[in-house]
């Protein structure tokens, strides 16, 4: 009875040698799926953008402060522009001030290599001091972040070269406008120059230019005078105008009393 147990349990026991096998089959893809899972989930990186940046604040300092938090890829400080550090140096010389302006800047990019670090470095660093220590010289000014979601650094390219773009073409169309301008200036002074010349006298303008004036009493008199009748007329008066003044002078001389006026009023109206 012994050995047929034994027959009869032999075979029982080949089956569970098979079911072990399945399932270590079973559980190898398992494992093979979740590897797959794995490499799958790729680490997306996310990029802050910030609002603020103090004078003399450089990348460097960002990527010193920030890397305490997470892993800081790429970073990209917008430079101010050239007109208002010229403006900087003229109210500094103005003012009498001898300094050497460094490049500032008014916003940045910073790229992190997580997106999850960039959204909890946003939130949590927002409105916080920039420096830790009291001797620090960004201490009293406070952090702009602000995370850009679905943001990539090839959106940034895009919108740099933009930027660029569009400041060329407006160099360019202030170029053309200046150059109108002269083209144009030159050309008056062509056509000025050849107007007056064509005349012969450059200090003259043309006939198109005079207009009718009325005569004035100098001319009217000349025009009197150079009539053939008029001109015995005008000696008569140049010669009386002259013996009044002589008597006058011979009056006020032997102070005698001056010739009466009525006396010359019918010399006068003769004349007339």
């Amino acid at each position: 009875m012994e050995v047929e147990k034994s027959e009869k349990a032999e075979p029982q026991q080949e089956p569970l040698e098979g079911t072990d096998e399945k399932l270590a089959a079973q559980e190898e893809p398992e494992e093979s799926e979740e590897a797959a899972c794995g490499r799958k989930k790729r680490v997306v990186p996310g990029i802050v953008y910030l609002g603020h940046i103090p004078p003399r604040f450089r990348p460097l300092h960002v990527r010193n402060l920030l890397s305490a938090y997470g892993e800081v890829g790429r970073v990209f400080f917008q430079a101010e522009d050239r007109f208002v550090r010229r403006k900087k140096k003229a109210a500094a010389a103005t003012g009498g001030k001898k300094r050497s302006y460094s490049k500032d800047y008014t916003e940045g990019w910073v790229e992190f290599r997580d997106k999850r670090i960039a959204k909890r470095v946003a939130a949590s660093l927002h409105n916080t001091p920039m420096g830790a220590r009291r001797r620090s010289p960004f201490r009293y000014d406070l952090w702009n972040l602000k995370y850009l979601h679905r943001f990539t650094w090839s959106h940034l390219s895009e919108h740099l070269a933009f930027e660029r773009q569009v400041r060329r073409q407006r160099l360019r169309a202030e170029v053309a406008q200046a150059k109108r301008e002269t083209d144009f200036y030159l050309r008056s002074v062509e056509r000025g120059q050849c107007f007056l010349a064509a005349d012969g006298d450059p200090a003259r303008p043309d006939g198109s230019w005079t207009f009718t004036q009325r005569p004035t009493e100098q001319e009217l008199r000349a025009r009197k005078a150079a009539r053939p009748g008029n001109r015995e007329r005008a000696r008569l008066a140049t010669a009386q105008d002259q013996a009044r003044s002589n008597r006058g002078l011979l009056a006020k001389i032997f102070g005698a009393p001056p010739p009466s006026e009525s006396m010359e009023g019918p010399s006068l109206a003769r004349d007339s």
